[in-house]
C-alpha cells in the first residue's frame, strides 16, 4: 500500500502556545482537531503554563492546524504562539504526552 502523501510533502511544526491554555481543554481539543485533519504528532502541558505540540502532515494541513492554535478551544485565551519547523520523524497517531 502506498502512502497517499509522499514523505517529501510532509512537514513538521513544533508549536509553543502561551496564555490561559492549561485547564481549559486545550490539549484534548488539539488531539480532536489534529485527528480530524489527519495529522500525526503529540501535545503536552509544560511546567511554565504553556502547551507544546508537534504536528506532522501535508504543509497545507499543518498550516491550518497552526492557525487553529492561535484561538484554540472556546475557554482558552491564547497570548502567543511560537512555531519552529523541524525535520519530520514519521510519527504515527496523535496523542497527549506527559511531561518528562
Amino acid at each position: 500500500m502506498q502512502n497517499s502523501t509522499p514523505l517529501s510533502n510532509i512537514i513538521r511544526a513544533r508549536v509553543l502556545i502561551s496564555g490561559r491554555v492549561q485547564g481549559v481543554g486545550y490539549r484534548y481539543a488539539t488531539v480532536d482537531t489534529a485527528r480530524q485533519l489527519g495529522l500525526t504528532g503529540w501535545v503536552r502541558n509544560l511546567p511554565e503554563s504553556r502547551v507544546e505540540a508537534v504536528f506532522e502532515g501535508a504543509r497545507e494541513v499543518v498550516d491550518d492546524m497552526v492557525r487553529w492554535c492561535y484561538s484554540g478551544p472556546p475557554d482558552a485565551v491564547v497570548k502567543d504562539v511560537v512555531v519552529e519547523y523541524e525535520v519530520p520523524e514519521g510519527l504515527r497517531g496523535f496523542e497527549v504526552k506527559r511531561v518528562d
